[in-house]
C-alpha cells in the first residue's frame, strides 16, 4: 500500500472515531477513611470534585455516618469511640447540595476494635424533643435516588421495657408508590414481624378531632406531638388507611433511658409524583411497652426535589378537595441555608401569597431559630421574629440572631446553619377553584436574594353529577312533541375550562302526512274522485349522548360546544291509510270512506351523529340554571332545538 492511500485511510479514521460520542459510565465515588487509636476513630470522607451549578450558590456536601453500631453523626469528621470490641461495619451517605451531578456512591467500610482503652465511652445524647421519639432524614427524595430515613427512641420509663415500633409509608393520595423500602438496618436486635390485624380493626368511634389537611385524603386524626396517645388501634386502623405499606419492629430489654437508633434505606421510584412543591410524608408510631395501648407519633415531611437544595418553598396543598377545603388549613414552609462563611445577624424572607388565600387568618405553625414574635411598635432590642403583611406578600424577619454559615470556621453540625419558617392560611369565602404558585427571595443580612422554587396548590378534580330535564323542539316535524330526563358528569366546580358528559333518555312523538289525489273510471262510466291520505305516527324512545368542552364566562353564565350521537333505543310506527271517494270530480259529495292501519315496531334503530352548540344562564359552576342548545346533524336534515333546566351537586 502506498504510504499517501495509508496516511488518508489512517486520517479517515481518527476523524470518525474522534466525531463518535462516548457514553459517560463514570461513577462518581466518596471512599471512607479513618485514622484509629484503640477504640478512638476519626473518620474523614474522600469525596469527588464538586460541579457548580450556574447562578446557584457555592456547592458543597453534607454527610452521614452510620457508625456500624446504632450511632451516627452528620459531622464532616466525626470523632468515635466504640464500647466494646469487635467489627463493625461503617457507612456513609454524601448529599450534594446546588452541585450539577449525582450523589457520589460509597461502599461500607470494616472498622476492627480489638482493644478497649481509658477513653470515656460516648453515648448518644438525649433526643432533642426531650419525647423520646424522633424521626428523620438525610435529604430530601428525589426520584430514582436514595435516601435515609433515621429513626430514633428512648425508654423514659423507669423499668426495662419490651416494644414494637411502626414506620408507615407510600401515601394512597398519590396514584403510584412514592418509596421502596431497600435495607433496614438495626443494632438492639431488633426484629421485624408482620401484623395482619392492623387492616380489621373496624366499628370505631370517628368522632374524635381531625386535622384539617390535605396531607391526605382520608380524616387525619390530629396527633399532639409532646403527649402520649392511648388508643392505640385507632392511631393503626387511621395509619393504614393513609399509607398503602409499614415496617413493624420489636424490640426487647431497653435500659431505662436508652437511646437506640434504627436505619432505612429507601430508594425513591420512577414513577414517584414529580410536583416538585408536594409535601409526601412517613408516620412513625412508637410502642414504648407491648403489653400497653401508649404510644407516640411523629410524621416526617419531605419535599420533592429535582436538586439538593437547602432554600427551597414547599406546600401541603398539592392535591385537595375543593368541596372539603373551605375551612382548612393549608400550610407552607420555607427553608433556608446560609451558606457564608461568617454567622447570619438577620434573615428576611419576602413570600409571595396568592389571592385566594385570607390573610387575616395567617398564623405561624413553627420556626427555627426559636424565637418570641417582635412586639407591635418597638425596636427590638433581643431576638425575634417579625412579621410584615402587605397586600401581596407578607415578610418574616428574623432580627437579633445568631445563624452560623455552613462555610464558617469551626462549623461542624451542618444542620445548625439551616433554618425554616412554617405557616397556615385560610381561603378567603369567595376562592375559585384554580391552581395557585407562590415563591419567596431569601436575604441573608445585606446579601442578594436566593429565589426558591415555586410552591403550587392545586385541586383534584372531583366529580359533580347533575340532574337534567327539557323539552326538544323540531322545527321540519309535524305535531312533534319530545321530552328528555338525564343525568350529566363532570368536574366539580370547575373555574374555566371542563369536560362535560351527558345521558338523557326522551320520548319522543311526531307525524308524517301523504296526500294522494287521482280520477278513477268506474265500470258504469261515471267519474269519481278518489282521495287517499296517508298518516305515520311515530312513536320513539330516544337516547342522547352528548360530549361537551365546556368554558364558564364567569359565575353565572356558561357556554359549550361538541358532539352527541342519537339513537332510537325504540321506535314505533303505526302507518294508516284513508281512502274517501267522492262522486264525480269534485270533494262536495262523499259517497264512502274506507281505513287501513299497519303497526311496525324496531329495536336500537336509526343513529345520528351531529354537533351542539349550548348555552346556560344561572349558576354556572353549582347548583341551578337553564340552558339552551342547538344540535346540527351531519347527514340527516334533523337539526333541533333543545330547551332545559340543570341541577349539579
Amino acid at each position: 500500500m502506498k504510504p499517501t492511500l495509508f496516511f488518508l485511510l489512517f486520517l479517515t479514521s481518527f476523524l470518525l472515531y474522534s466525531q463518535t460520542k462516548v457514553k459517560d459510565t463514570i461513577t462518581r465515588r466518596a471512599n471512607i477513611g479513618y485514622d484509629q487509636k484503640g477504640n478512638l476513630v476519626t473518620f474523614k470522607p474522600e469525596t469527588p470534585p464538586l460541579i457548580p451549578i450556574a447562578g446557584a450558590p457555592k456547592p458543597s456536601y453534607s454527610y452521614l455516618w452510620e457508625m456500624g453500631d446504632g450511632h451516627y453523626s452528620k459531622q464532616v469528621e466525626p470523632k468515635h469511640v466504640y464500647k466494646t470490641k469487635g467489627t463493625y461495619t461503617a457507612r456513609l451517605t454524601v448529599t450534594n447540595n446546588y452541585d450539577n451531578g449525582k450523589p457520589p456512591a460509597t461502599r461500607p467500610k470494616k472498622v476492627a476494635v480489638n482493644e478497649i482503652s481509658e477513653e470515656i465511652y460516648k453515648d448518644i445524647a438525649s433526643i432533642e424533643d426531650q419525647n423520646g421519639f424522633s424521626i428523620q432524614k438525610n435529604c430530601d427524595p428525589i426520584p430514582e435516588q436514595e435516601m435515609v430515613v433515621i429513626l430514633s427512641y428512648q425508654n423514659m420509663e423507669n423499668y426495662v421495657s419490651n416494644g414494637k415500633l411502626y414506620l408507615f409509608y407510600n401515601e394512597k393520595q398519590f396514584k403510584n408508590n412514592n418509596f421502596e423500602l431497600m435495607d433496614l438496618r438495626t443494632h438492639a436486635g431488633e426484629r421485624e414481624i408482620k401484623e395482619n390485624n392492623i387492616v380489621s380493626i373496624n366499628d370505631l368511634d370517628n368522632s374524635n378531632s381531625y386535622l384539617a389537611s390535605s396531607e391526605n385524603l382520608a380524616p387525619a386524626k390530629k396527633h399532639k406531638i409532646t403527649t402520649t396517645e392511648e388508643d392505640l388501634d385507632a392511631t393503626l386502623l387511621e395509619a393504614n388507611k393513609t399509607y398503602n405499606n409499614v415496617s413493624i419492629l420489636e424490640f426487647d430489654d431497653s435500659n431505662p433511658g436508652e437511646t437506640r437508633t434504627i436505619f432505612y434505606t429507601f430508594k425513591t421510584t420512577p414513577e414517584m409524583i414529580k410536583d416538585t412543591s408536594a409535601i409526601v410524608t412517613m408516620r412513625g408510631i412508637f410502642v414504648p411497652n407491648r403489653n400497653f395501648k401508649n404510644h407516640k407519633i411523629k410524621n416526617l415531611e419531605m419535599e420533592i426535589v429535582t436538586s439538593h437544595d437547602p432554600n427551597k418553598m414547599g406546600s401541603n396543598g398539592s392535591f385537595m378537595n375543593y368541596r372539603l377545603v373551605r375551612f382548612k388549613r393549608v400550610k407552607f414552609k420555607t427553608r433556608f441555608q446560609n451558606n457564608g462563611e461568617g454567622p447570619a445577624r438577620m434573615i428576611r424572607l419576602e413570600t409571595d401569597i396568592p389571592e385566594m388565600f385570607d390573610k387575616k387568618t395567617f398564623q405561624i405553625e413553627d420556626m427555627y431559630p426559636q424565637c418570641p414574635i417582635c412586639p407591635k411598635g418597638e425596636i427590638p432590642t433581643t431576638s425575634c421574629l417579625d412579621t410584615i403583611v402587605r397586600e401581596s406578600q407578607i415578610f418574616f424577619i428574623f432580627r437579633n440572631i445568631y445563624l452560623p454559615g455552613s462555610n464558617q470556621k469551626n462549623v461542624k453540625e451542618i444542620d445548625s446553619t439551616k433554618g425554616f419558617v412554617k405557616y397556615s392560611m385560610k381561603f378567603n369565602e369567595d376562592f375559585h377553584k384554580i391552581k395557585t404558585k407562590s415563591r419567596t427571595a431569601i436575604i441573608f443580612d445585606k446579601n442578594e436574594p436566593i429565589l426558591t422554587n415555586y410552591a403550587t396548590t392545586r385541586f383534584l378534580p372531583g366529580i359533580s353529577i347533575g340532574v337534567k330535564a327539557g323539552y326538544n323542539v323540531y322545527p321540519s316535524l309535524e305535531n312533534s312533541k319530545s321530552y328528555f330526563v338525564g343525568a350529566t358528569l363532570s368536574p366539580f366546580k370547575s373555574y374555566r375550562y371542563y369536560g362535560q358528559a351527558e345521558f338523557l333518555n326522551s320520548v319522543h312523538t311526531y307525524d308524517d302526512k301523504v296526500t294522494v289525489r287521482d280520477e278513477i273510471n268506474q265500470s258504469t262510466g261515471n267519474v269519481q274522485l278518489q282521495r287517499m291520505t296517508t298518516t305515520v305516527d311515530n312513536k320513539n324512545i330516544n337516547w342522547e349522548v352528548p360530549v361537551l368542552f365546556r368554558y364558564n364566562l364567569n359565575n353565572y353564565f356558561g357556554i359549550g360546544a361538541g358532539i352527541q350521537v342519537n339513537m332510537n333505543v325504540s321506535e314505533s310506527k303505526e302507518l294508516t291509510l284513508k281512502t274517501e271517494t267522492f262522486e264525480g270530480t269534485s270533494d262536495k259529495f262523499l259517497l264512502r270512506t274506507e281505513y287501513f292501519t299497519n303497526t311496525a315496531s324496531n329495536t336500537f334503530t336509526d343513529v345520528k351523529t351531529g354537533f351542539v352548540l349550548d348555552f346556560t344562564g344561572g349558576f354556572a359552576r353549582i347548583g341551578p340554571s337553564l340552558g339552551a342548545r342547538y344540535i346540527m346533524n351531519f347527514k340527516d336534515n334533523f337539526n333541533y332545538f333543545q330547551f332545559y333546566g340543570i341541577w349539579k351537586f
